[in-house]
């Protein structure tokens, strides 16, 4: 028997492992016939592994561009994009279908501009109140930190990223 979800995670820092942790603990609820929803907001559909995911349960939605993060300014397009993944938060956070609900990467669209931190708690706040919701990225504002129920902050101590190494398929993307 499902028991009644609802609280609310924030995973922040500037340490790997927020989507990973996000993930793993969507994997877990799936396992338990719980349903999940993750709403990408700085990656591409194909970009990354969990994109290619297909278990029962588990719903991805990308809604963003992960090449803004490194090379270009914010576009009408990305306003648009981050626009419409919040709208379908919005959405997922109201209806029955949905258990867990994972804003991936949304503090850093916040940092960005292309959503402000009060439309996004707005968001949190009222979804039904037995929607576990999780919220990913560096950066997390104060007015999320705020409605936390969890928060955790990964810490980089070494990253390979240091030496030169950058990111490979099936490890960090």
């Amino acid at each position: 028997m499902k028991q009644h979800l609802g609280l609310v995670h924030v995973y922040t820092g500037n340490g790997k492992g927020k989507t990973t942790a996000a993930l793993g603990m969507c994997v877990r609820a799936l396992g338990h016939g719980y349903t999940a929803l993750i709403i990408q907001f700085m990656k591409t559909g194909g970009t990354y592994g969990e994109n290619f995911l297909d278990i029962p349960g588990l719903t991805i939605i990308p809604s963003g561009h992960d090449c803004l993060v490194f090379s270009r300014a914010v576009t009408q397009e990305d306003l648009d994009r981050a626009a419409e993944g919040l709208e379908a938060a919005r959405d997922a956070l109201q209806c029955d279908q949905y258990d867990i609900v994972v804003l991936d990467e949304v503090n850093v669209a916040i940092k960005l501009g292309l959503l402000s931190a009060a439309e996004v708690a707005e968001v949190v706040r009222d979804r039904k109140k037995v929607v576990e919701v999780v919220l990913t990225g560096r950066y997390a504002p104060p007015e999320l930190l705020e409605l936390a129920d969890y928060i955790t902050e990964m810490k980089s101590i070494r990253h390979p990223y240091q030496k030169g190494v950058l990111s490979r398929k099936g490890v960090d993307r």
